[in-house]
């Protein structure tokens, strides 16, 4: 049996930051800004989708600064514009924003017990659930398969926004959504149809 395919999408994780190093929760879209092995992963998988001859339709970015300063690296090197999409925005981390899990279990202990047994509603204070922002991602790339069907798409984006992407794709529950691991500067690949999504690879860094 064939399938239509409605849209294939290419997501691309944005480059390195002090943050990512860190391993800190972040949600600031205006900093912090790509580190130079951050700037240096982006030019590798930039590289390799020029090399490889991916066609390409669109270039879509989120709009943190540094989701924007890969996409803009990315575009230099396939020469391609690019647009940002507004609603693609990180995960809302409240009051964690800016700690690592170290200092996140030592500031709020009670707020980590409670998120470990309800990982898919908790929220640290002014900040989203997992459940809320998986909804939002959905709704967002569901809109943009919708306007560009049958194209090849290019979305450059946060890892959590990949993970909803691909746990949505894959009916993989909320509780096991942090397994899947998407890495500063990788690629990952779904096919959208009418009926279901495939994953076509993860997490991909070239050699």
């Amino acid at each position: 049996m064939l399938f239509r395919r409605k849209c294939k999408v290419t997501f691309i994780s944005h480059g390195a930051t002090i943050n990512t190093e860190e391993n800190r929760l972040f949600d600031d879209e205006s900093y912090p800004s790509l580190n130079a092995a951050g700037k240096f992963e982006i030019e590798r998988i930039s590289m390799w989708i020029k090399n490889k001859g991916l066609k390409i339709d669109k270039i879509l970015t989120s709009p943190a600064l540094r989701t924007i300063q890969s996409a803009r690296i990315l575009s230099s090197v396939i020469n391609h514009d690019f647009e940002v999409i507004d609603e693609l925005k990180s995960r809302k981390s409240g009051i964690w924003s800016g700690l690592s899990y170290e200092e996140i279990e030592q500031k709020y202990p009670k707020q980590l017990d409670d998120y470990h047994l309800n990982p898919d509603v908790f929220s640290p204070e002014g900040g989203e659930s997992v459940f809320d922002f998986n909804n939002k991602v959905n709704s967002v790339i569901s809109g943009i398969i919708k306007n560009n069907l049958h194209k090849r798409l290019i979305i450059v984006t946060h890892r959590e926004v990949i993970q909803a992407a691909v746990a949505n794709a894959l009916s993989i529950p909320i509780k096991s959504q942090f397994k899947v691991y998407i890495p500063t500067g990788s690629a990952t690949q779904i096919s959208y149809f009418e009926d279901f999504s495939s994953l076509v690879y993860s997490a991909y860094i070239p050699l």
